[in-house]
């Protein structure tokens, strides 16, 4: 009995996004399409993902539901997502893509500020979005070195 090989991941990438039908979506356009997926539907649990999992390119929203839970805590969305990771060594040069369903034209100058690889408007074009991500990984068919995961 001969197996297959395994087929080599094409890009660690961490969504981060509190809506739970546009987390199912993405993870499956980029699961079928050879990306390992990783989620975050809250900040917090972002920042751990990106310490442990150091993913090759994150998507990001801008808008989050305030933290009931934790009133008196600092304001945090998709800005200060970006202003984490921009400050943070060892993840300052990860690539960030913004998936929101704001405008573009209201973020475009902080996200040149960020160096935001590219900003998708919800609803999200899976072409669009598979594009987009390969862009980002190096614009090469395997979004970067396999086995970097």
């Amino acid at each position: 009995m001969t197996t297959q090989p395994a087929v080599p991941v094409r890009g660690k990438i961490l969504v981060i996004d509190d809506n739970p039908i546009i987390q199912r979506a993405v993870y499956f356009a980029l699961r079928d399409h050879g990306y390992k997926v990783l989620m975050a539907g809250e900040i917090p649990d972002a920042f751990k993902i990106i310490r442990a999992e150091h993913p090759d390119l994150i998507l990001v929203d801008l808008s989050f539901p305030m933290d009931t839970v934790n009133i008196a805590a600092p304001m945090q969305d998709g800005y200060s997502v970006m202003d984490w990771i921009r400050s943070t060594p060892g993840f300052e040069k990860t690539p960030v893509m913004i998936i929101s369903g704001t405008d573009p034209a209201k973020y475009k100058e902080r996200a040149d500020a960020f160096g935001i690889k590219a900003c998708l408007h919800k609803p999200l074009d899976k072409e669009s979005l598979l594009a987009a991500v390969q862009q980002a990984l190096g614009g090469n068919p395997a979004g970067g070195q396999p086995g970097q995961s």
